[in-house]
């Protein structure tokens, strides 16, 4: 007999083909299930690779409090504050040579760069329109000042073979992490995940892993969904998540992680939140 699950005191969700809809929409059931776990006490801590410009919508969903990880385990975003509190970043100096090294590994390559403060995007790199013009330029020139993660784009290879040239250029230097985006190459500091950084968050307010519920759909979820003690891949969600989570749920466009918490809402109990989210900080 399967014996009941735990209920969690955190639930950690990646967003884009996770929580949100194809169309990066939110449905009203996944609005109500996020708004009772508030009212319950039990703490919701986005996990993406999204970066901080791109989280105040979202932060709505969470009743404006708490935080939420970005940019792969890079940074904690403050939902009260809208601020970045928390922020690690590769070493100018040796981020330099990892760009060096990728232009020449990959001729063309269009490179992009996420800092705290904002991004900076080679003017070949496909962007936006609208886009501000001082995130134009190359990315050299935003060297000077810790960045948070490396973007490298080419339209030339296929994926496989594109990550195998950066992979070879970046060696140890840089983590690689896939979210899905086709020719795309999202690179972190080498100590840096979405696992890392919700367990020191976790530990910080004195959460235990098998007190944590995490949701999630490609390979950079995996460190992620490998610590949490519940981990859910919605049923959309890459081969290799499929295979290493402990449950599985609808898809994304079918409320997947909604669908999954909502027999919790009828048995848990209400607990206090960590004491930082009361204050807002």
């Amino acid at each position: 007999m399967t014996s009941p699950l735990r209920p969690p005191r955190v639930v950690a969700t990646d967003l884009d083909g996770t929580l949100l809809r194809s169309d990066g929409s939110v449905s009203e059931r996944t609005r109500e299930v996020l708004a009772a776990l508030d009212d319950a006490g039990t703490q919701v801590v986005f996990v993406t690779a999204r970066p901080p410009r791109w989280l105040t919508e979202v932060g709505r969903l969470v009743g404006g409090h708490g935080v939420i990880i970005c940019l792969g385990g890079a940074c904690v975003y403050d939902v009260g504050t809208r601020q970045v509190v928390e922020s690690r970043g590769f070493a100018p100096l040796a981020l330099g040579d990892v760009v060096r090294d990728l232009r020449a590994a990959v001729p063309g390559v269009a490179l992009a760069v996420e800092r705290v403060d904002g991004p900076v995007f080679d003017p070949t790199f496909r962007h936006d329109e609208g886009m501000p013009e001082e995130w134009r330029g190359p990315v050299e020139r935003a060297l000077d000042a810790p960045v948070a993660k490396l973007l490298a784009r080419t339209d030339d290879t296929s994926q496989d073979e594109f990550f195998e040239r950066v992979l070879d250029a970046v060696g140890d230097r840089a983590l690689l992490a896939y979210s899905g985006a086709a020719g795309l190459a999202e690179l972190l500091p080498p100590d840096v995940t979405k696992a890392g950084a919700l367990s020191a968050w976790c530990a910080s307010h004195g959460i235990e892993a098998r007190d944590v519920w995490a949701f999630g759909d490609m390979p950079n979820d995996l460190p992620m969904l490998a610590w949490a003690g519940t981990s859910y891949a919605v049923a959309n969600a890459h081969p290799d998540v499929l295979g290493a989570v402990t449950h599985r749920t609808a898809s994304n466009d079918e409320d997947g992680v909604a669908v999954a918490l909502e027999g919790l809402l009828d048995t848990s109990v209400p607990h206090p939140r960590p004491s930082a989210d009361r204050s807002g900080t």
